[in-house]
């Protein structure tokens, strides 16, 4: 069989002079609702299955808002919650008939800023900015575009924009309130170097928690969001002399990996001699080996209010909405019961 040699894209002027119509009955056969005969449909339809013709709905969508690009900005991706968050967001915008831009940040600020810089030349109607540490000056340069900026959870941070948020408050309270219930009185939190705004908010508010209930409650930061940086966590607070007996690790991630170490290189109980608590719901959290007693984002609920925050985006009269969202709790057998 011989190599096919690739064909160059057919175009709409290609596609009339092989029906025998004018290039605007093409347009016509290709608009929703466009009056076109059914001799003349007939034929542009069949000249365009054989030319293998595809409508540029890009260079349509520059003058219809819906249906220009959108594009998301999220730094950490392959990690179990961000993957999460990202294929649901993908889905329901796909669903919606929008096509969507990633731009995975994590490479750094450069080649992120560039991959921006080409949105913006397809003139992307929005971006969607998910939790972790885009930097700032690429959101900077979203909202002075004049795009629909919506931000996951970084509320605060920027004007005119809209924001998808957790409540927090109520969450690290019911966390700590969890490891009071259980009977833990030497408390840690794990965290991640990155300190990512979701994360750092975590971190005070559980401390907070812990403040107001006259408890003592220790940081560490051990390096990046990972399931490693949970083992090191580990390794460290459960050599020292003050061993926690109750953890709120800020992710999952870093759940799993603390729980491993104090399981298999401690010889730990876990809830008897220690009590985990983790943040996210994700998958792993709900393997046998972890039973991750955690707090659950809803995913579908805040994909929903994108999607909407979207739709209603022509409304220039509209305020920038600030909604929040109750993450709750999922328990399972990393806590003593009370």
């Amino acid at each position: 069989m011989k190599n096919q040699q690739p064909k160059n894209i057919a175009s709409a002027a290609e596609v009339a002079k092989l029906a025998g119509v004018s290039r605007s009955a093409v347009s016509r056969t290709f608009t929703q609702g466009a009056s076109v005969s059914k001799d003349t449909r007939e034929r542009v339809l069949a000249a365009a299955a054989e030319l293998n013709y595809h409508v540029n709905h890009l260079a349509r969508g520059l003058s219809n808002e819906k249906s220009r690009p959108v594009c998301i900005l999220g730094a950490n991706l392959n990690a179990p919650y961000q993957a999460s968050l990202l294929d649901a967001l993908t889905q329901r915008l796909q669903l919606a008939g929008r096509a969507v831009m990633v731009i995975n940040t994590s490479g750094g600020e450069a080649s992120a800023d560039a991959a921006l810089r080409q949105t913006l030349n397809y003139r992307a109607s929005a971006t969607i900015v998910l939790s972790g540490t885009p930097q700032t000056t690429l959101i900077e340069t979203c909202v002075k575009s004049g795009q629909q900026v919506i931000l996951v959870n970084r509320a605060g941070q920027f004007e005119g924009t809209d924001h998808i948020s957790i409540d927090y408050q109520s969450a690290m309270a019911d966390a700590h309130h969890m490891l009071l219930r259980a009977g833990c009185t030497n408390l840690a939190v794990v965290s991640s170097t990155i300190q990512s705004p979701s994360l750092l908010t975590r971190e005070k508010l559980f401390i907070q928690a812990a403040d107001n209930a006259k408890q003592a409650c220790s940081l560490l930061r051990a390096g990046p969001t990972s399931y490693q940086t949970g083992v090191e966590a580990a390794r460290r607070l459960l050599a020292s002399r003050y061993r926690p007996d109750g953890v709120f690790c800020v992710t999952d991630l870093i759940a799993c990996g603390f729980i491993d170490v104090a399981k298999n290189e401690f010889g730990l109980r876990i809830p008897e001699d220690i009590c985990i608590v983790g943040f996210d719901d994700i998958e792993q959290a709900s393997w046998l080996g972890y039973q991750l007693t955690t707090f659950s984002q809803p995913l579908g609920a805040m994909v929903d209010a994108i999607s909407e925050l979207l739709e209603n985006a022509s409304d220039k009269a509209r305020n920038k909405q600030h909604l929040t969202f109750h993450a709750p709790p999922v328990w399972r057998h990393s806590v003593r019961p009370s």
